[in-house]
């Protein structure tokens, strides 16, 4: 072994704070950046967020320029895409509030005909209820917690199960399910077995099996089947539970007008930006040095996120003008006419990075008369036909293939094989692998979990 000194030459990319900051805005949905705006607004007290006024407009640019010299920084010059005030309100301003899970039940328990102790037991074990409406403390644990017995406990429970919806409070999902049955007054030994005992055969309606089992016919089996997939595995549905907050805001609109498609950015997803007066004086002034670093540190981030939000957008509408251009008889015509496109080819076209394209198109939506579309579906790969020499959409023939067995006879289901056999009709060159391999994806059963009896 021996030491030396040598020298190499390479090339490496370093990102810097404000690269990665720009990169990790590109790729935040619409609620992501609003959430990264409302906590710099808090941390970053140059930044401004109230409407400007337009008498102002013209004086504050000419304030910009003049603060440039103080930094080092890029030209902070952007596209910029207007929405008139013209323009359709947005749909998404009228989405309705969800209502709380336990504030629903504690209006129910507040009008109950019981003792005010009952009532606060009652109230305690519904703050225990976890985000699918399951009581996921033990009976014990309460008892124990307030030092009531465990009769009291149980008599507590069983009233915050008697409640709406049915199947709250429940300890499991087979208690769930029977809380449900009971309920509905559709109680019956066999359907109690079955969901004590064949759970996990019903999954994979295995009726037969169950039918031998509990020594019914097998149309009895799936009749008692089609009930317990009938009832609802979590009690909290269609309740706000503090668990997931996720709604859907369009990042841009596309509209079309005199046979032209427009796109128009949704400027409503953040407030206007901007820099505030009094930070402008202190760099002026220059009197206090530790004040004005202060400031020229804090100003050239708030520019620099004003840029980074920009870029997002104007990323985002070039990918959507090279979509719009490639994807023109999707918008005229529907789904049936989506052709193939990769990140590599809009990549291409835009002379960006593959990784630039999929960051632009990550957890965005677009508005359009055919409903709010994911950016992402309307990229797909491509099958070469048989038939037509052109590539098919893999989409389409996801849709070929639900539509096939949407319209089978469901006593006797299609099998893989035939569906690979009657798309290759069509023209789509498609092998029985790649059939099981999609309708998976599309969270279809195989032919025997599709049959009915």
């Amino acid at each position: 072994m021996d030491f030396g000194l040598s020298l190499t030459q390479e090339q490496k990319l370093v990102m810097t704070q404000e690269m990665q900051l720009s990169v990790k805005i590109l790729q935040m949905s619409s609620f992501e950046l609003q959430e990264h705006v409302e906590k710099e607004l808090q941390e970053n007290p140059v930044l401004d967020a109230k409407s400007i006024d337009a008498n102002n407009e013209e004086k504050n640019k000419v304030d910009y320029k003049e603060l440039i010299k103080y930094f080092e920084f890029d030209n902070y010059s952007h596209h910029s895409y207007e929405k008139n005030e013209d323009d359709d309100v947005s749909p998404f301003n009228f989405i309705s509030e969800k209502k709380s899970l336990k504030e629903y039940l504690k209006e129910q328990i507040r009008d109950l005909d019981e003792k005010g102790y009952i009532k606060a037991i009652c109230l305690y074990i519904i703050e225990n209820l976890d985000e699918r409406g399951y009581l996921a403390v033990k009976d014990k644990d309460i008892s124990d917690e307030l030092k009531i017995s465990l009769e009291l406990t149980e008599y507590c429970i069983q009233i915050i199960q008697s409640l709406e919806p049915d199947g709250i409070g429940a300890r499991d999902l087979k208690e769930c399910l029977k809380i449900q049955i009971y309920k509905k007054a559709l109680e019956d030994d066999i359907i109690y077995t079955i969901i004590d005992k064949y759970l996990e055969a019903l999954a994979e309606n295995k009726y037969t099996f169950i039918a031998k089992e509990l020594n019914i016919d097998v149309k009895q089996a799936q009749e008692y089947g089609d009930i317990i997939k009938s009832l609802y595995p979590k009690p909290s549905r269609g309740f706000y539970t503090g668990e997931e907050v996720k709604y859907i805001t369009p990042d841009a609109y596309i509209k079309k007008i005199d046979d032209e498609y427009y796109i128009i950015m949704n400027d409503d997803i953040l407030p206007k930006l901007s820099i505030n007066e009094i930070y402008k004086e202190i760099i002026r002034n220059e009197d206090d040095k530790n004040a004005v670093d202060y400031v020229k540190e804090k100003l050239n981030s708030a520019l620099f996120l004003i840029k980074s939000i920009q870029h997002r957008k104007s990323t985002i509408y070039r990918v959507l003008e090279n979509i719009l251009e490639l994807q023109r008889d999707y918008f005229d015509y529907g789904e049936e006419y989506l052709k193939p496109m990769t990140l590599r080819e809009v990549a291409e076209s835009l002379e960006m990075h593959e990784s630039t394209i999929s960051r632009a198109i990550r957890d965005k939506y677009i508005y359009t008369s055919r409903g709010t579309v994911k950016i992402k579906d309307l990229f797909t790969t491509a099958i070469s036909s048989s038939g037509t020499g052109e590539d098919v959409s893999v989409r389409i023939i996801k849709k070929a293939i639900k539509d096939l067995i949407d319209k089978e006879d469901k006593k006797k289901p299609l099998s893989d094989q035939v569906i690979c056999d009657l798309l290759n009709k069509e023209g789509m060159n498609i092998s029985r692998r790649t059939v099981a391999k999609y309708r998976e994806e599309l969270g279809i059963k195989s032919s025997k979990g599709r049959k009915r009896f």
